[in-house]
């Protein structure tokens, strides 16, 4: 089964996820600064996901709904930060 990126949210709190296979495999959390602001707190993936590309999905689902809200995302994860490092056409949205 293929895996999809949903988001939750809840006020100013949200999060991204990966569901494969009917459950939860993924997740990486956010708080909204403001109404222009994304802070991108923490990603965790389960365990025996690791190599799976998940935690960029998640990354990259977050670019994009930063790009069609306008809003700019601060990676304050560390691995959230190193996708971002790593790829340069994301970086329009820090």
């Amino acid at each position: 089964m293929e895996a999809t990126v949903g988001m939750h949210t809840n006020g100013h709190k949200g999060d991204f996820y990966i569901e494969a296979n009917g459950q939860q495999q993924a997740l990486m959390t956010f708080v909204m600064a403001g109404e222009q602001q994304m802070i991108i707190d923490h990603t965790e993936v389960n365990s025996g996901n690791n190599g799976k590309g998940y935690g960029k999905m998640m990354v990259m689902a977050a670019v994009d709904f930063a790009r069609n809200n306008h809003i700019k995302i601060v990676p304050l994860c560390p691995f959230a930060k190193s996708v971002f490092d790593k790829t340069a056409e994301i970086r329009d949205v820090l």
